[in-house]
């Protein structure tokens, strides 16, 4: 066992001693030192009943013969870091999450991991640990909270509050009721209810294999992720006895698994920077150009919040991730046989007679779309790409041509559609907010939802060098790479430029003549560097663009 290097030998006593004060017992010594790698937090709605899972967790380790060791991790929750400074923060904790996994887990020589995740960031950034490590490792997400209820009315979070701010405003809704809905949209612990970003990494985790079946989808309340999360401390002592390890799962098929997974459910824009950093840190080749070319075959079989009514609940009630995954194998050609943490392989799960409730679930013959979820656009003002939800966008635009009005800063952007600046025909440009301009690439979620709660859904485009939350919905690019301080062609728009939009096309582009854009780009100079000190600002020297991931691997 690794953990021998720390407790066997002469030599070893006073790691023994150490270890024993600690409260592990002579017997349990020679047992598998098993972590479990907790963002549990008071903070964090999504990570705030984690102390019970914690529990089962360690119950199923020690019942498998394992020895457990309890400890945490950072966990950011986007909404509330969302539309302030504190946004800055969420993507590169992704990375540093990563590195405090791989720093406890390498210091104490631990034989296998449990990684206790749920929110935005922190899924990827522990697989991306676990595939650094590459030792056996079994991802639990603790699963959605439940669907909020107001005058019984289904509220989530972002229809009951980001949207009801727009509502409020135009006056749509009154005082009263903008209360009630902000105290009952988010009723319990877990994921916020839609398929966001956390519940879109869930689900690709468990796609990949690195969670067991139903582990997406599963309540965070409810006893079944209590029963999984027992269940998974079992496993790890199997995987652990086999040398099963993240290089056997996060293989290209696997990684390709999700993507098609993706596109089908339509899941979050951020969705795309983690897979590609997934990728990254377990050496596999998968890059923007697998999702342009799988975005052309798969298309969109499920439509959950924001794009629609339908939250997790109604996807765990339809069969959940293994009833997708029964759905699309066999029917996407380009979707392989793989085999995850379980020993269940992709095909044994499509042969199985597992429930599939196909109103919620579409066969891939008559799917709600041709269109997958997401799409990768290009053209001049993204020659490195630009992502954008297709789900989330209404049939009238995804062909949009408007005026430019230029911003640079969320904050700048806010208050100029707050105070009806923004009409229908712009394009809202809002720059700098890129993993290096940010730094950090915050999501825009207040100013698209500010447009949507405005009833300009259809009418108004957004593009940024900044990102989406998974709530975001409407004609929203982001990504857009190169970003301004790269010398991005988004930094040179100005105010009434047009801008041309074509989704099914794929093309997104600057409508202004080479000449002019050649004397704009000779003239530019980038604004300097918001952040002068700290994490963020070590972070912006070394993080890479968005299509690479946006990593900090070097």
């Amino acid at each position: 066992m690794r953990s021998d290097e720390i407790k066997k030998g002469i030599q070893r006593a006073p790691h023994r001693a150490l270890l024993y004060g600690t409260g592990v017992s002579e017997k349990q010594m020679n047992k598998r030192f098993i972590g479990i790698a907790s963002s549990f937090t008071d903070l964090v709605p999504g990570h705030a009943g984690m102390r019970e899972i914690e529990r089962q967790i360690e119950k199923g380790i020690h019942s498998g013969g394992g020895q457990a060791f309890i400890f945490g991790v950072p966990a950011i929750c986007d909404g509330i870091a969302m539309g302030h400074s504190g946004m800055n923060f969420s993507l590169p904790s992704r990375d540093l999450i990563a590195d405090c996994v791989e720093s406890v887990a390498q210091a104490h020589k631990l034989d296998g991991l449990v990684l206790l995740t749920n929110c935005d960031k922190i899924t990827p950034g522990m697989i991306m640990a676990a595939a650094r490590l590459d030792i056996p490792s079994i991802i639990v997400t603790v699963g959605p909270m439940l669907d909020g209820k107001c005058h019984n009315n289904t509220l989530t979070m972002i229809k009951g509050t980001f949207e009801a701010i727009g509502k409020f405003s135009t006056g749509e809704i009154d005082e009263k009721m903008f209360k009630e809905m902000e105290i009952t949209s988010c009723p319990s612990a877990g994921a916020c209810q839609g398929l966001y970003t956390a519940n879109t990494m869930a689900c690709l985790t468990e796609v990949m294999g690195m969670s067991l079946p139903y582990c997406a989808t599963s309540a965070a309340v409810s006893a079944k992720t209590k029963r999984i999360a027992f269940d998974s401390g079992l496993v790890i002592n199997e995987l652990i006895e086999k040398d099963i390890r993240p290089s056997a799962i996060l293989t290209r098929d696997a990684i390709r698994n999700a993507i098609i997974a993706d596109l089908a459910l339509g899941g979050s824009t951020n969705s795309i920077l983690h897979l590609l950093a997934i990728a990254n840190e377990a050496g596999v080749d998968v890059s923007l150009k697998d999702f342009e070319e799988l975005s052309f075959k798969v298309p969109q079989i499920i439509k959950l919040d924001p794009s629609a009514a339908k939250t997790m609940t109604d996807l765990d009630n339809a069969g959940g991730i293994p009833a997708v995954l029964k759905t699309l194998y066999g029917n996407i050609p380009e979707m392989k046989d793989t085999v995850g943490v379980s020993g269940i392989k992709l095909s044994e799960i499509a042969l199985s007679d597992i429930w599939c409730d196909n109103e919620v679930i579409r066969p891939v013959s008559n799917p709600l779309t041709s269109n997958p979820g997401l799409a990768v656009l290009h053209g001049n003002l993204a020659p490195d790409g630009a992502v954008v939800k297709i789900s989330g966008v209404e049939k009238e635009a995804l062909t949009f041509t408007g005026k430019a009005k230029t911003f640079n800063s969320e904050e700048e952007a806010m208050e100029a559609i707050m105070t009806d600046k923004v009409v229908a025909g712009d394009v809202v440009v809002i720059r700098y907010e890129g993993p290096k301009g940010g730094p950090g690439m915050r999501e825009m979620l207040s100013p698209t939802s500010a447009i949507v709660g405005k009833g300009l859904g259809k009418h108004v485009a957004l593009i940024t060098d900044g990102r989406f939350s998974g709530g975001t919905r409407g004609l929203c690019i982001g990504h857009i790479c190169p970003e301004a301080p790269a010398g991005g062609i988004i930094g040179i728009i100005e105010d009434g430029d047009e801008i041309y939009i074509n989704i099914p096309e794929r093309e997104l582009t600057l409508r202004v003549d080479e000449e002019t854009i050649a004397k704009r780009k000779a003239n530019f100079t980038p604004l300097p560097t918001k952040i002068k000190k700290g994490y963020l600002k070590r972070y912006a020297t070394v993080v890479s663009s968005s299509d690479k991931g946006a990593v900090t691997s070097i």
